[in-house]
């Protein structure tokens, strides 16, 4: 090794030297690979930083190369020795806490009991950084149990040989057994209040309540009218009522066709992070429910990730009935840098109210979220950062993109490839580059923690809160942008899986355009008027026309009908412009479709959909009764999360 590290190891932490090797903990490991490259620090500075942490870790028995190659990842990310250790799994957390309790004659409690926590709200900063607790025995005195640092450690034996009382009231656990005691002594008031905070602090901006009182009456009023008028003016306001649903849907393919002018110019390319620059902790949650099949998956998946793990906070969020998932968990080889989140069957059981569950703990200045079918690039995380770097502060979100994997597998997953290629390489860039809101997609969202949490997190009454979420960080004065290194996944093949999903995603867009349109005036004001439209034209119109579609071909074949056969008067005028125009509206929803996903996708990608998009009518009368199931649940069952099950895939790296 360097002669810094030879310096560090034989002068800068001579005294107080006690050798005893820790030779019987089997758990950790480490490799005698080339060495690095000389550390930049001197002596002086390696000492002054990781004297007292290299004086523990000896006297536990770790060996100088292990010990080196720790100081050069310590120093490369900001972190500490200790941190390194644990992260990485080179120790097991539960054997160096027992080692540090036998060093200060403490004693070690790898499980503590949850019944003696007596839990209060700022008991959650130790979810984020766990250092002591207090537990109260009825029996017995308090005790405190604390999670000493490899740097304090001598601080803490000094007190202990002046205060030798102490060891009667302290003992030792690890970071994990601490935050898992909160975990569960907090459990049900964290999740009654991550159900109930966004409701509780902006009523008007949650889905709890589907309907207010006002969109009540004027629903009803506008029903009234159409009803009226129907009975009054008959074929007339029938016809009046189509031109307009017609010059509505023929602005919504206005606007998909100016995603396709788009996307003939060149994207700007992607920042680069600085070789120097220190990496943040990274925050990612996956929510879990009824997965146990993924884990193998997910858990390779996030191993790929390249950054620091030393910097990773993951958690996996699981429902504490969901046993399978759980039961796979437990039986996996779990890295020790990601944390096992139970979330209380409590309230609505969809992914917002879990991710709000696990927001409590989250360490990371920024987030991001996975599904448990994703494989997302390992860089993703990397570019991500380069690009909040890159950024001012008000961009809060950045969505990369998700490509479908299996589109080769029938033709409702070749559609699906189709449908995702446009709107993550298409329209959501095409939106962002002109500072539109995006409505999210529901996973590789990545944020400024601080910045989700000022708009009041995920709400977990809404089932599509992707959009909601990014429409609220829009209205509040952020911004969302789109990056490159895209995120694998796999669509549904068969139809039953498919509309169970798309159901859920309109019911969900329904959601959030009730919420926007409870104070439209306001939502203008805030969003300004271009953002008010597009809005309008992205969600209202994707509404719109697949609750309308059914009707425009119902009218275009009895138009056509009439053409056979045309009466004796003839065809009115008014009939044939209609005609046309639900032609136009027709024929451009399918070839706009295709040439959006085409033009966003890659050659191999195209050669793997091959003809299957002359299914394309049938997947549009597909969505229309997706729609329309969509409008019924609205009213049965609002937040209903209708789960879409998923499968392993065998051998595909991303």
């Amino acid at each position: 090794m360097g002669c810094e590290v030879r310096l560090l190891f034989s002068k800068g932490i001579a005294a107080r030297k006690r050798a005893a090797p820790f030779s019987h903990i089997s758990s950790f490991s480490f490799s005698l690979s080339a060495p690095e490259p000389p550390l930049p620090q001197s002596s002086v500075d390696l000492v002054e930083r990781f004297g007292e942490e290299v004086l523990v870790l000896k006297q536990l028995g770790l060996p100088k190369p292990l010990l080196s190659r720790l100081i050069h990842q310590a120093l490369a990310h900001g972190t500490s020795i200790e941190q390194e250790l644990l992260a990485t799994g080179d120790m097991e957390a539960q054997d160096y806490y027992a080692a540090l309790a036998r060093h200060l004659d403490l004693p070690f409690l790898p499980v503590l009991p949850v019944e003696q926590v007596l839990y209060s709200d700022h008991m959650d900063s130790q979810l984020r950084k766990p250092g002591l607790l207090r537990l109260h025995d009825k029996v017995r005195a308090p005790i405190t149990v604390i999670v000493p640092e490899a740097r304090q450690f001598h601080v803490l034996k000094e007190r202990l040989a002046h205060a030798p009382d102490l060891r009667g009231s302290l003992a030792i656990t690890t970071p994990r057994a601490l935050a898992g005691a909160i975990w569960q002594a907090g459990a049900r008031h964290r999740v009654e209040k991550a159900t109930a905070h966004l409701f509780d602090t902006a009523p008007l901006s949650s889905a709890r309540m589907v309907l207010t009182g006002k969109q009540g009456f004027w629903l009803g009023s506008l029903l009234t009218a159409t009803l009226a008028a129907c009975s009054t003016f008959g074929y007339d306001a029938l016809a009046a009522m189509h031109i307009l649903t017609s010059l509505l849907y023929l602005c919504m393919l206005a606007f998909r066709a100016a995603t396709l002018a788009y996307r003939i110019g060149a994207a700007d390319p992607p920042p680069t992070l600085p070789a120097s620059v220190e990496l943040p902790v990274y925050t990612v949650l996956v929510a879990l429910y009824r997965e146990s099949s993924m884990i193998p998956q997910l858990i390779d998946g996030l191993r790929r990730l390249d950054w620091p793990v030393s910097r990773l906070d993951i958690k996996l969020v699981c429902e504490a009935d969901d046993l399978d998932t759980l039961g796979a968990l437990a039986d996996a080889d779990i890295p020790a840098h990601i944390e096992i989140v139970p979330t209380p069957p409590i309230g609505p059981r969809t992914k917002p109210k879990a991710l709000s569950y696990a927001l409590s703990g989250a360490r990371g200045d920024f987030l991001v979220l996975y599904d448990a079918e994703d494989r997302p690039h390992p860089a993703q995380l990397k570019e991500a950062y380069a690009h909040f770097l890159s950024r001012p502060p008000e961009v809060a979100c950045l969505q990369a993109p998700l490509i479908i994997a299996n589109g080769d597998e029938s033709w409702i997953s070749a559609l699906f490839a189709l449908e995702y290629a446009a709107l993550f390489r298409g329209t959501l860039p095409m939106l962002a580059y002109h500072g539109m809101p995006l409505p999210l997609g529901g996973t590789s969202n990545h944020f400024r923690i601080e910045a989700l949490k000022d708009v009041g997190a995920w709400d977990p009454y809404n089932v599509t809160e992707d959009a909601d979420l990014g429409l609220r960080l829009f209205r509040a004065g952020y911004r969302c942008e789109t990056i490159t290194r895209q995120t694998l996944e796999d669509a549904p093949v068969s139809s039953r899986i498919w509309m169970g999903q798309r159901s859920r995603w309109f019911k969900g867009w329904l959601q959030t355009w009730l919420i926007v349109m409870r104070e439209p005036r306001i939502a203008c004001k805030e969003m300004g008027g271009s953002a008010f439209a597009v809005f309008h034209l992205m969600i209202g119109g994707m509404l719109l026309s697949s609750l309308s579609h059914p009707a425009l071909l119902l009218f275009l074949t009895m138009t056509v009908y009439s053409m056979a056969n045309p009466p004796a008067t003839g065809i009115p005028l008014r009939d044939l412009t209609v005609f046309w125009i639900d032609l136009v509206n027709i024929l451009g929803s399918y070839l706009i479709f295709l040439a959006l996903g085409r033009a966003a996708m890659t050659e191999f990608e195209r050669r793997r959909i091959g003809k299957r998009y002359l299914f394309i009518p049938i997947y549009w009368l597909m969505t229309s009764v997706a729609a329309w199931r969509a409008m019924i649940e609205l009213k049965t069952k609002p937040f209903f999360w209708n789960k879409t099950p998923h499968a392993p895939r065998g051998g595909e790296r991303n």
